[in-house]
């Protein structure tokens, strides 16, 4: 297993040039990997996630030992939890990603100019990723594994909270590349605590790293956003919305809104906002919230929620911009879809948005006018999931307009460039 690094200071600057140097030696080699070899790094790395299970679960049982000391809160600490299924279901991931076409190489357009040139667009990996995270041990291997199949040299850094457990998991992805003769320095994590290492990803390890993406709380994203030197792909953080409206079939926007809200509460596309159509709140309104406060939620309601549905909070104006990550929803009223619209575009961070609806035209103009990453019609928010996009796991969601958008999957972690065939063509 990974050894970790105990010094700080300029012993870990020396520590993170070193992992970048590292890092991009093993570029070219992967780059130019073949697909069988990369397939069979990630296989061999699904096969001993599962025969080291036991060794997981202890590494694991110790950041939770660790977590509750430190008090984190119920939401983090479902995040960093292990458990046999959910082992099963990381391994299950990385098999999925190795079934995936390989990217690279993929000609996305090709032409004939007038000149007889024959030009072709064609997919390259972007370089070496860094990728920061907090708190989900998971990231280590879906990380790895998509980076790996986009021909990308990664180097992660995880949360303090859940470094025991990123780092089995990492011994088990090293055991797969060694299985396929790919570089071991392929997939590097960071094996210290130390705060500095981040701000060394940040700068760019000597011009090492290509593009950062950053994975967790709003204040990490942030920092990462506005320090970093390279690149980032990143969303600052998920304040998701659901809307009811009018012509919603009752049945199906209860199960919708439950699921979305409560079938996990601490990821990004867990809805945070409730926004019911005031034509329905006699009818639709107080049986969500029913179903909604039975299956554990807290209730943030503005004025007029309040006066139909008593076994709520007054919402004030900081819910309507909190991503609480929890079992807590805002709710309000609003007139239709229009005023669903200008609500999420006040207030939306762009991730993802949900309408229950079976008025084509209001769809339309919900899907038309609306701008987040992600929206869905008669579908939980909880979709936004690169592994629900049939993509076989993610690294995150994007919410910029540069490069990618939305789940950040195999395609998503190339570039291209140009290939240009002629006869012998000079230009005039």
């Amino acid at each position: 297993m990974l050894k970790l690094h105990e010094k700080s200071g300029d012993d870990t600057v020396a520590l993170m040039a070193d992992i970048g140097r590292r890092a991009r030696a093993a570029a070219r080699p992967l780059a130019t990997a073949t697909t069988a070899s990369k397939n069979t790094a990630l296989v061999a790395m699904a096969d001993a996630i599962v025969r080291r299970e036991q060794e997981i679960l202890e590494a694991n049982a110790i950041d939770i030992s660790n977590g509750h000391e430190s008090g984190l809160s119920a939401s983090f600490m479902d995040r960093l939890k292990l458990d046999p299924a959910r082992i099963r279901t990381i391994a299950d991931g990385i098999r999925e990603i190795a079934e995936l076409s390989d990217p690279v190489g993929d000609v996305i357009v090709e032409w004939d100019r007038p000149n007889g040139l024959h030009i072709e667009r064609v997919r390259t990996p972007l370089g070496v990723v860094g990728v920061i995270f907090e708190s989900r041990p998971n990231v280590t291997a879906d990380a790895g594994a998509l980076c790996l199949k986009a021909g990308n040299p990664v180097v992660l850094r995880g949360g303090s909270d859940s470094l025991n457990s990123s780092a089995a998991i990492h011994a088990c992805l090293v055991d797969g590349l060694k299985a396929a003769d790919l570089p071991g320095d392929a997939i590097q994590l960071v094996p210290t605590a130390d705060r500095a290492a981040v701000g060394e990803m940040l700068k760019g390890l000597s011009g090492n790293l290509d593009v950062i993406i950053p994975r967790g709380g709003k204040s990490l994203v942030g920092r990462v956003q506005s320090e970093a030197r390279v690149p980032v792909f990143a969303h600052l953080e998920g304040i998701c919305h659901l809307y009811i409206d009018r012509s919603a079939v009752l049945d199906m926007a209860i199960r919708i809104a439950v699921n979305a809200k409560m079938r996990r509460t601490g990821v990004c596309g867990a809805a945070e906002t409730l926004l019911v159509d005031r034509a329905v709140a006699s009818t639709h309104l107080v049986p969500i919230l029913d179903a909604l406060r039975a299956a554990g939620c807290e209730i943030h309601a503005d004025a007029e929620v309040l006066k139909l549905f008593f076994d709520a909070k007054p919402a004030t104006e900081a819910d309507w911009v909190t991503e609480y990550l929890d079992a807590i929803l805002a709710v309000k009223l609003v007139d239709g879809v229009a005023g669903a619209i200008e609500h999420i575009e006040t207030f939306s961070s762009h991730h993802t948005e949900a309408i229950v609806a079976e008025d084509a035209q209001v769809v339309g103009r919900f899907f038309n006018e609306i701008d987040s990453a992600i929206l869905l019609h008669n579908a939980s928010t909880q979709f936004a999931d690169g592994g629900e996009f049939g993509m076989g796991a993610e690294i995150g969601i994007a919410t910029g307009k540069m490069h990618a958008r939305g789940p950040v999957g195999v395609e998503q972690l190339t570039s291209f460039k140009y290939r240009v065939r002629g006869s012998g063509q000079i230009r005039p």
